[in-house]
């Protein structure tokens, strides 16, 4: 070899070693110490432990493409039930998987959400047509309509810019969703969200608006129109298909419904210019249909609808979100898990089957606030409705997909010992000595400044580790951005396997819909006649006005 490449591989050997050492050094010099003194499982020392973890996935796979094989051609859907975890993204699912082990006395790191056992995983990209980041709007337009649109936007072609009102209402802009197309076959259709009703992620199954924060007419005035122009999104849930078809609607934002001068039931103050009363609109609907019905804010008032279930449910439970779970009361608002449990309840009478949405909305706020711990909990709280509707509905005609809007920017790293505290400080300083989180962000308020270029340690707060603590970002911003990396989207039920791979978020519906054979285009009960044909919309037997 040539002197000189010999002395240039040895050179950086060299400082290669440095830096490894250096990183080695400060892992030892600062050790961690282990979550609520959780003791290792000793069998991990051992490879047959690993070698039987794999064997025991393995034949699990093994019976559950057995049990499929035996069912005529895998049968379709009747059920599809989406969850969404807004703003979950991979280091989310990671940090609170982890969180759950530790709260239940273990390690942590070997825990498992419910929906990450499901035989399917995929990634699924979350750009909008005109952002290389998305907002909730966009991605809402995508998983629900099966169409990539602008930010900002709901329900609308990429033909609809933020804010054009006039282009808004060209019905040839107009995209339909999956709730549509089920109930245009007969089935039934619900939303339930720890959001408002009327947010960005909700409203993808229902609003078509050219901004997401026309939720009332007020917010429609600010920008210079009117609802006789542009219906506000809470007019178009109670008066507009498919909104006011909805069997069951659960969540918060009664602050939208009624009039600006008028409180709701615990004293939030109305919003609306028009003096209208939107959920006294919405019993008068149904009421005029002949259909029974039932408005409930209070969770005993809910319990109490579920024992005897009404054709169709209203739930408000608070004026705008609802309660991050860590800090609702429980006597009055429900968990997500309840929430799912009753529309699940609900939308089952249906003999031909349903589409539900359920989305753990408050994951997203709490990143934007750097409140982690609330960000895992909301993540946990999902999973805890995944769970109840596994429970409740059959496998084998149910696809459950469980995916996420979009990623943030909270980073899961250091170089903790196994079992160390997740929403502690990592295994070792930095150069100052300064510690820093295992869970930080790379912006958001949990900045703090730097003092002649040394970071403040954010352990010494007087607030440290109380819920609405925010952990370490970098970059100062009032409120933490989302991220544009993938987010996973997992799948379990008839015809699962469609999910795997990496694909645009906007085929998510057209699968569940194929899968569920609803709705325009290719789907499973016409495979075996028609094993060629691709959807395009002169050939779609309804239409889906994805372009003008």
């Amino acid at each position: 070899m040539d002197v000189k490449w010999t002395v240039l591989l040895v050179l950086v050997c060299g400082v290669a070693a440095t830096v490894e050492g250096a990183a080695g050094r400060h892992r030892h010099r600062h050790p961690t110490t282990s979550f609520g003194g959780a003791v290792r499982n000793a069998a991990e020392k051992d490879p047959e432990f690993w070698v039987r973890d794999a064997q025991d996935a393995i034949e699990k796979r093994e019976a559950r493409q057995s049990r499929q094989r035996r069912r005529a051609d895998h049968g379709f859907a009747k059920n599809v039930v989406m969850f969404l975890g807004d703003g979950m993204s991979v280091p989310t699912l990671a940090a609170a998987r982890t969180l759950l082990g530790q709260r239940q006395g273990a390690t942590g790191e070997e825990a498992q959400l419910s929906f990450e056992g499901f035989p399917t995983v995929g990634l699924v990209k979350t750009y909008c047509l005109d952002g290389q980041v998305a907002d909730s709007a966009c991605t809402a337009t995508a998983y629900l309509a099966g169409v990539k649109n602008n930010d900002g936007t709901i329900g609308v072609s990429g033909h609809v810019p933020r804010y054009d009102c006039p282009a808004s209402t060209d019905a040839a802009t107009h995209v339909e969703s999956i709730a549509d197309w089920a109930l245009a076959d007969g089935r039934d259709a619900g939303v339930v969200t720890t959001t408002r009703v009327t947010h960005a992620s909700p409203a993808g199954a229902y609003a078509k608006v050219a901004n997401r924060y026309w939720e009332n007419d007020s917010e429609l005035a600010l920008d210079g129109y009117s609802v006789a122009q542009c219906p506000d999104i809470a007019q178009q849930l109670v008066h507009q298909h498919p909104g006011n078809k909805f069997k069951v609607i659960l969540g918060g934002g009664r602050r939208h419904f009624i009039a600006n001068g008028t409180f709701d039931e615990e004293g939030t103050a109305g919003r609306r210019i028009d003096g209208r009363n939107l959920i006294e609109e919405w019993q008068k609907d149904k009421s005029n249909r002949n259909v029974t019905y039932k408005y409930v804010w209070h969770r005993s008032q809910l319990m109490e609808a579920a024992e005897d279930m009404p054709e169709y449910l209203l739930g408000l439970f608070e004026g705008s979100h609802m309660q991050y779970h860590m800090q609702g009361d429980p006597l009055s608002e429900p968990t997500l898990a309840e929430l799912t449990e009753v529309a699940i309840k609900s939308l089952s009478r249906n003999e031909k089957g349903f589409f539900l949405f359920v989305e753990g909305g408050r994951i997203d706020h709490a990143h934007h606030d750097n409140w982690v711990e609330h960000a895992l909990d909301e993540t946990i709280e999902l999973s805890k409705a995944v769970t109840r509707a596994l429970e409740l509905l059959p496998e084998e005609d149910t696809l459950i997909v469980v995916t996420a809007d979009h990623g943030h920017v909270m980073a899961f790293n250091g170089y903790s010992e196994r079992g160390s505290d997740i929403l502690g400080p990592a295994g070792y300083p930095d150069e100052h000595g300064v510690p820093y989180m295992t869970l930080s962000y790379t912006n958001g308020p949990g900045a703090r400044a730097q003092v002649d270029g040394v970071r403040v340690d954010p352990t010494t707060d007087d607030d440290y580790r109380e819920l609405e603590w925010r952990a370490h970002a970098d970059v100062p911003l009032i409120s933490e951005t989302h991220g544009g990396d993938d987010v996973p989207v997992f799948a379990l039920g008839p015809h699962h396997d469609l999910f795997t791979g990496l694909f645009e978020q906007s085929r998510i519906p057209h699968l569940m819909a194929y899968a569920a054979c609803i709705g325009p285009g290719h789907h499973v009960c016409n495979a075996a006649t028609l094993p060629s044909r691709r959807y395009s919309p002169s050939s779609s037997p309804r239409r889906v006005s994805a372009h003008p």
